[in-house]
């Protein structure tokens, strides 16, 4: 079993437009020696960090565990360099793996392929040895190994995460579109949003940016309501360590003094974010209307908006631009005060807005490539704040 104080290496995997927010949860955390690369933070820390990033870490992805490095130019020789790895350190043979394999610019281009000859290497090592191999369990394995080749460079890691980090395990229904744990969490700290005013969401969806925003407000850790991290079935896993990380967060919680407000306009939807909502236990701090967003008002003189509206690929262009003229002319008459972020991948739709926005950011929504928008709305935006 390693110790609990050493110290290595880790890699954090998140969404294009969230690595600086990522770096900057890591270092809260007490991360040392960190380093930030397109989707991935690189830093250092022991056994305690690594269970500790995946319990609070919102922008992560996946903590990764790197274990071995090499150039690799074919097949072959990605099978020879798995195969000197001694596999029994990390995997029981009556244990079960799974590979995820990452490719890009590299003579191997084929990801199911890599994943394929890296268990075959494996299992071979284990047949040769024992006469019998671990098998294969995509769902649930006992090891989920992560193979990323870079320019015919592989770096081989352990996925100390398992299921992915953006599955919290709170969201029990979706509607159409919904946004990414890790995105909305994202958005969120993007906005620099101080937990000092109201938090609304117009248009929730199923009401994952209202329950980010509230395990924010009351400093809940993203991963309390996941029972399984894939270090839990580790060879050094350290039951008592994790206890000790888990009891430590629920003393961290705090209360959160001002309101968490969301709408939408479809009651189905509606009922999809109630149970949501219910099943994070935010059901007596998130409060829910059944409206669109031109016909809300603000309770408070100053606030926060956050919201993820239809993009293009969901509406025609006609509803398009009359939603955001609407959005527009909500805000300037309905929100002076106030700080309105909207991510979008339709960047024509957004000037429909007819403000000037003060910040914008380039972030992925999947495979779309959105901009994240601010406007801040002042007395008399209609006549000073329309944008050319």
């Amino acid at each position: 079993m390693e110790n609990s104080e050493n110290k290595f290496l880790l890699v954090a995997t998140t969404i294009f437009g969230l690595e600086e927010i990522l770096a900057n949860e890591l270092k809260t955390l007490g991360a040392e020696d960190i380093h930030i690369y397109t989707r991935a933070v690189s830093f250092e820390g022991n056994i305690r960090l690594m269970y500790t990033a995946n319990l609070w870490c919102r922008t992560a992805l996946r903590i990764l565990k790197p274990i071995s490095e090499f150039d690799v130019l074919d097949e072959y020789e990605l099978y020879d360099k798995i195969s000197l790895i001694d596999w029994q350190e990390y995997l029981d043979v009556n244990g079960t793996l799974a590979i995820d394999a990452v490719v890009h610019n590299s003579n191997l281009t084929h990801s199911k392929f890599i994943a394929q000859k890296t268990k075959d290497a494996i299992a071979d090592q284990f047949r040769n040895k024992l006469g019998i191999r671990p098998s294969v369990d995509l769902e649930n394995p006992s090891l989920r190994i992560n193979i990323h080749i870079d320019q015919n460079y592989c770096t081989v890691s352990l996925d100390s995460s398992g299921i992915p980090l953006f599955k919290r395990g709170y969201r029990k229904m979706t509607g159409e579109a919904p946004i990414n744990e890790v995105l909305a969490a994202g958005l969120i700290l993007l906005s620099g949003w101080q937990k000092n005013c109201n938090f609304i969401d117009p248009m929730c969806g199923s009401g994952t940016l209202l329950i980010e925003a509230a395990m924010i407000a009351n400093n809940i850790a993203p991963g309390n309501y996941r029972e399984h991290f894939g270090f839990m079935k580790w060879k050094d896993y350290d039951d008592q360590l994790w206890q000790e990380i888990l009891k430590d967060s629920y003393l961290k919680q705090s209360e959160f003094e001002f309101e968490i407000f969301g709408s939408d306009i479809s009651g189905n939807t509606l009922e999809i974010a109630k149970e949501n909502i219910r099943s994070a236990g935010f059901h007596k701090d998130i409060i829910l209307k059944g409206s669109s967003f031109e016909n809300t008002k603000p309770t408070s003189v100053k606030g926060i908006i956050i919201a993820n509206p239809p993009y293009g690929e969901r509406l025609q262009q006609d509803d398009i631009i009359t939603l955001y003229k609407s959005i527009g002319d909500t805000l300037k008459k309905n929100y002076a005060g106030y700080q309105a972020w909207f991510i979008s991948s339709d960047i024509q739709a957004l000037k429909f807005i007819g403000l000037h926005p003060s910040d914008k950011i380039k972030i992925f929504n999947g495979q779309l490539e959105c901009r994240f928008v601010r406007f801040d709305i002042y007395e008399g935006s209609k006549k000073n704040g329309i944008s050319n």
